[in-house]
Protein backbone atom coordinates (compact mmCIF):
# COMPACT_ATOMS: atom_id res chain seq x y z
CA UNK A 1 0.00 0.00 0.00
CA UNK A 2 1.42 3.43 -0.36
CA UNK A 3 0.75 6.72 0.91
CA UNK A 4 -1.16 7.60 -2.14
CA UNK A 5 -4.08 5.14 -1.38
CA UNK A 6 -4.56 6.06 1.85
CA UNK A 7 -7.61 8.52 2.84
CA UNK A 8 -7.52 10.54 5.35
CA UNK A 9 -9.96 10.93 8.02
CA UNK A 10 -13.26 13.43 7.09
CA UNK A 11 -13.58 15.75 9.70
CA UNK A 12 -16.97 13.87 11.13
CA UNK A 13 -15.15 10.44 10.91
CA UNK A 14 -11.93 12.39 13.10
CA UNK A 15 -14.65 13.62 15.40
CA UNK A 16 -16.56 9.96 15.92
CA UNK A 17 -13.30 8.36 16.50
CA UNK A 18 -12.23 11.44 19.29
CA UNK A 19 -15.86 10.91 20.81
CA UNK A 20 -15.17 7.33 21.08
CA UNK A 21 -11.74 7.44 22.30
CA UNK A 22 -12.59 10.57 25.27
CA UNK A 23 -15.79 7.94 26.20
CA UNK A 24 -13.11 5.55 26.97
CA UNK A 25 -11.53 7.50 28.94
CA UNK A 26 -13.72 8.93 31.30
CA UNK A 27 -15.49 6.06 31.80
CA UNK A 28 -12.51 4.22 32.62
CA UNK A 29 -12.03 6.96 35.27
CA UNK A 30 -14.83 6.89 36.46
CA UNK A 31 -14.90 2.82 36.86
CA UNK A 32 -10.94 3.55 38.83
CA UNK A 33 -12.65 6.18 41.26
CA UNK A 34 -15.62 3.64 42.25
CA UNK A 35 -12.95 1.05 42.78
CA UNK A 36 -10.50 2.19 45.34
CA UNK A 37 -8.26 0.24 46.83
CA UNK A 38 -7.56 1.33 50.42
CA UNK A 39 -4.66 -0.06 52.86
CA UNK A 40 -5.08 0.93 56.82
CA UNK A 41 -2.92 1.05 58.95
CA UNK A 42 -3.11 -2.33 60.40
CA UNK A 43 -2.51 -3.90 57.07
CA UNK A 44 -5.73 -4.66 56.09
CA UNK A 45 -7.17 -3.89 52.31
CA UNK A 46 -9.91 -2.89 51.45
CA UNK A 47 -11.43 -2.09 48.55
CA UNK A 48 -15.01 -0.08 47.74
CA UNK A 49 -16.65 -2.83 45.99
CA UNK A 50 -16.29 -5.10 48.96
CA UNK A 51 -18.68 -2.64 50.98
CA UNK A 52 -21.69 -2.53 48.09
CA UNK A 53 -24.88 -2.25 49.93
CA UNK A 54 -23.24 0.64 52.75
CA UNK A 55 -22.21 4.41 52.52
CA UNK A 56 -18.32 4.82 52.23
CA UNK A 57 -17.36 7.99 53.79
CA UNK A 58 -13.51 8.54 53.19
CA UNK A 59 -12.56 11.55 55.08
CA UNK A 60 -9.15 13.60 54.31
CA UNK A 61 -7.55 15.07 57.73
CA UNK A 62 -4.82 16.16 58.80
CA UNK A 63 -2.83 16.34 62.88
CA UNK A 64 -2.32 19.95 62.83
CA UNK A 65 -6.02 21.05 61.24
CA UNK A 66 -7.99 22.61 64.21
CA UNK A 67 -11.53 21.74 61.94
CA UNK A 68 -10.67 18.16 61.04
CA UNK A 69 -10.06 17.82 65.04
CA UNK A 70 -13.38 19.31 65.81
CA UNK A 71 -15.10 17.22 63.36
CA UNK A 72 -13.55 13.98 64.40
CA UNK A 73 -16.32 13.33 67.30
CA UNK A 74 -19.13 13.59 65.00
CA UNK A 75 -17.56 11.07 62.67
CA UNK A 76 -16.92 8.79 65.61
CA UNK A 77 -20.58 9.04 66.79
CA UNK A 78 -21.96 8.10 63.46
CA UNK A 79 -19.52 5.52 62.56
CA UNK A 80 -20.21 3.60 65.67
CA UNK A 81 -23.70 4.17 65.59
CA UNK A 82 -24.07 2.84 62.05
CA UNK A 83 -21.28 0.50 61.38
CA UNK A 84 -22.94 -2.66 61.88
CA UNK A 85 -25.93 -1.37 60.02
CA UNK A 86 -25.36 0.60 56.73
CA UNK A 87 -21.83 2.59 57.13
CA UNK A 88 -18.35 2.21 56.48
CA UNK A 89 -16.32 5.22 56.79
CA UNK A 90 -12.16 5.49 56.40
CA UNK A 91 -10.06 8.27 58.03
CA UNK A 92 -7.30 9.31 55.45
CA UNK A 93 -4.48 11.13 57.07
CA UNK A 94 -2.41 13.84 55.30
CA UNK A 95 0.60 15.40 55.71
CA UNK A 96 1.62 14.01 58.85
CA UNK A 97 5.29 13.58 60.02
CA UNK A 98 5.15 9.77 60.91
CA UNK A 99 3.12 6.96 62.19
CA UNK A 100 4.04 7.56 65.49
CA UNK A 101 2.34 10.76 65.64
CA UNK A 102 -0.75 9.83 63.48
CA UNK A 103 -0.82 6.51 65.95
CA UNK A 104 -1.17 8.98 69.07
CA UNK A 105 -3.89 11.25 67.54
CA UNK A 106 -5.74 8.09 66.76
CA UNK A 107 -5.80 6.83 69.98
CA UNK A 108 -6.08 10.33 71.89
CA UNK A 109 -9.57 11.14 69.09
CA UNK A 110 -10.66 7.38 70.10
CA UNK A 111 -11.11 6.89 66.04
CA UNK A 112 -12.53 3.50 66.29
CA UNK A 113 -12.72 3.59 62.13
CA UNK A 114 -10.18 2.20 60.13
CA UNK A 115 -7.05 4.89 59.17
CA UNK A 116 -5.33 5.25 55.99
CA UNK A 117 -1.99 6.93 55.55
CA UNK A 118 -2.68 9.43 52.68
CA UNK A 119 -0.41 9.56 49.39
CA UNK A 120 -0.77 10.56 45.96
CA UNK A 121 -1.50 6.84 44.98
CA UNK A 122 -4.74 7.79 47.33
CA UNK A 123 -5.56 11.03 45.88
CA UNK A 124 -5.44 9.63 42.03
CA UNK A 125 -7.75 7.11 43.36
CA UNK A 126 -10.38 9.14 45.38
CA UNK A 127 -9.58 12.81 45.08
CA UNK A 128 -7.69 15.73 45.67
CA UNK A 129 -6.78 16.74 49.01
CA UNK A 130 -5.92 20.34 48.29
CA UNK A 131 -8.19 21.39 51.68
CA UNK A 132 -8.11 19.69 54.73
CA UNK A 133 -11.24 18.02 55.81
CA UNK A 134 -12.08 16.88 52.36
CA UNK A 135 -14.99 13.93 52.72
CA UNK A 136 -15.86 11.72 49.91
CA UNK A 137 -19.59 10.35 50.11
CA UNK A 138 -20.08 7.22 48.40
CA UNK A 139 -23.92 5.79 47.85
CA UNK A 140 -24.54 1.70 48.81
CA UNK A 141 -24.14 1.31 44.79
CA UNK A 142 -20.80 2.51 45.46
CA UNK A 143 -21.15 5.93 43.36
CA UNK A 144 -19.54 9.09 44.59
CA UNK A 145 -22.72 11.46 45.04
CA UNK A 146 -20.81 13.99 47.38
CA UNK A 147 -17.67 15.33 48.02
CA UNK A 148 -17.62 17.82 50.93
CA UNK A 149 -14.37 20.07 51.65
CA UNK A 150 -14.70 21.86 55.32
CA UNK A 151 -15.72 20.33 58.27
CA UNK A 152 -18.89 18.32 58.42
CA UNK A 153 -21.08 17.30 61.52
CA UNK A 154 -22.61 14.23 61.88
CA UNK A 155 -26.05 15.67 61.24
CA UNK A 156 -24.97 16.37 57.78
CA UNK A 157 -23.87 13.03 57.18
CA UNK A 158 -27.24 11.62 58.13
CA UNK A 159 -29.30 14.56 56.04
CA UNK A 160 -27.07 13.31 53.04
CA UNK A 161 -27.84 9.52 53.72
CA UNK A 162 -31.60 10.00 54.56
CA UNK A 163 -32.37 12.72 51.78
CA UNK A 164 -30.23 9.60 49.24
CA UNK A 165 -33.13 6.75 50.39
CA UNK A 166 -35.58 9.26 49.38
Amino acid sequence: MTMANIKPFSNSRLFSVLLVLSLLFFCGAASAAESFVLTDTSGKRHTLSQYKGKWVIVNYWATWCPPCLEEVPDLVALYDSHKNKDLQMFGVVFDYENTQEVASYVDDMLMSYPIVLGDDGVAKQIGPADVLPTTYIYNPKGELVKTKRGKLTKAYLEAVMAGAKK
